[in-house]
């Protein structure tokens, strides 16, 4: 096994780790996996599920990370779990109380960050600090704080700081930003024409704000101000936006490289994500077969790589927190609000 993790998360199709997988990711190294709805039905199995990941690739801090924002994207949604509040939901909350909206989505943070930390799972891939518009592809809809950058970027602060404090990993989504694209990236490739000044002065706004988070997800959407051809996930010269223009200096993942945005075979998908400079591709979903290939196809992490993902972990707390409590408190926040 390599000394050193591949740049890769992997993704698998079943609940459970086979033997082939587990002598798979053994052998490949991948540095963390990916989890979706498929992967998870009760906490015990979701436990053994990533221990055993962890054992195979011989690391117990191995990231395990899943979509867990709130609202229709929260793959930890069956009856063991409780359900979250969309960001839509909190921005609507905020709009009429702002620091109560503030106060439960740091609660709603914190918990939902509590029950990841308990199951094993590094990060929930959230907040989503994308504006949207009227214009806006019904992709982002209430995962969305809404059309203002300044109160995205102070409702975000909530979400990063209470993930952080419940020592799960927030990653801020999708940098640059996905607001202006009208396209689905998960079925074609979005183009934003707007003017580099628009640009900085809205939809990069909230990612320059919170670039102290440990995390990003970069966008599979062409910003044709910058790069007229390249989504910003395999651009070189959107890597350098966000790195030297936005002064981001945390950890870069694509967006799954299966989305239909990026274009060629799986392989060359992540072979285009970390030949842009990026620190990790996405391959989210894949069997055996197509994990392999990706792990062929990717690379070991960077040392740069390596310690921006060891300065993330340093900033990892660890509050503990009643998860159903603090759930039914913000519940109840919503509902005094809501009913006056």
């Amino acid at each position: 096994m390599s000394k050193t993790p591949l740049a890769l998360f992997v993704g698998m199709p079943n609940p459970t780790l086979s033997d082939d997988e587990f002598a798979m990711f053994r052998e490949t190294n991948p540095l963390g996996l990916f989890v979706g709805r498929r992967n998870q039905k009760n906490p015990e199995q979701v436990r053994i599920l990533i221990e055993r990941f962890r054992e195979a690739v011989g690391r117990d801090d191995a990231p395990v990370f899943t979509d867990q924002e709130g609202g229709r994207v929260q793959h930890l949604d069956a009856g063991p779990w409780p359900l979250f509040r969309s960001f839509g939901a909190f921005a609507e909350l905020a709009g009429r109380d702002f620091e109560l909206g503030k106060r439960a989505l740091r609660l709603s943070s914190q918990a939902m960050g509590a029950m990841m930390t308990e199951l094993g799972l590094s990060s929930g891939c959230s907040p989503v600090l994308d504006l949207v518009f009227s214009t806006t592809s019904a992709v982002i809809g209430a995962r969305s704080f809404g059309p203002d950058p300044d109160f995205i970027a102070a409702l975000g602060r909530e979400v990063v700081d209470g993930l952080l404090e419940t020592g799960n990993m927030p990653v801020m989504k999708h940098i640059p930003g996905h607001g202006r694209a009208t396209l689905d990236s998960h079925k074609e490739r979005p183009v934003v024409d707007a003017s580099r000044e628009t640009l900085e002065a809205t939809d990069f706004k909230p990612f320059v704000a919170l670039k102290d988070t440990p995390w990003a997800m970069v966008a599979h959407v062409v910003y044709s101000a910058y790069d007229k051809e390249l989504p910003a996930s395999i651009s070189p010269v959107m890597h350098d936006v966000i790195r030297k223009d936005m002064g981001y200096e945390g950890v870069l993942i694509s967006d799954c490289i299966f989305m239909e945005s990026l274009q060629g075979t799986m392989p060359e998908r992540v072979a285009q994500v970390l030949d842009a400079g990026f620190d990790i591709a996405l391959h989210s979903h894949g069997d055996i077969p197509e994990s392999e290939a990706a792990a062929k196809a990717a690379r070991p992490l960077t040392t740069a790589a390596i310690a921006r993902i060891e300065a993330g972990k340093a900033r990892l707390g660890n509050l503990k927190i009643d998860v159903r409590a603090a759930h039914a408190e913000v519940e109840d926040m919503f509902k005094t609000v809501l009913a006056a």
